[in-house]
């Protein structure tokens, strides 16, 4: 028996948003959806050679920001030109913790959600 990841889900308030942050901050593109009553589900997936896929779930009904807690968890995605990643999201003002000590930093989407970004070589 052999398990493996397929994708995470983060729910979103404004679908046409996330979809444009999650398109310029981190090249992701649409993969396929699922369009149900009150819901719909977007799949992005990267550009590079994992299977992994990210669902958006969009809820008609929902008009809260979801309770992200103490926000502890997070994604993360590996970049193979660094500097230019951290240049481009230090122009789109969504970066929200730095740790240059380990060679890291997080960005926050448009919910809260945090991403974490490592070179490639730290991977």
């Amino acid at each position: 028996m052999e398990f493996q990841f397929d994708h995470n889900n983060l729910n979103v308030l404004d679908l046409a948003r996330s979809l444009k942050f999650y398109a310029d901050a981190l090249d992701l593109k649409v993969d396929h959806t699922l369009d149900g009553e009150g819901f719909k589900l977007v799949y992005l997936k990267s550009g590079g050679s994992t299977p992994h896929l990210l669902e958006l779930t969009w809820l008609e009904d929902r008009k809260d920001p979801y309770n992200l807690g103490d926000n502890e968890f997070h994604l993360a995605l590996v970049v193979d030109d660094f500097d230019a990643a951290h240049e481009r999201h230090k122009k789109m003002g969504c970066i929200c913790y730095e740790n240059p000590a380990m060679g890291i930093y997080f960005i926050h989407d448009p919910d809260g959600y945090w991403i974490e970004i490592l070179p490639k070589d730290r991977a």
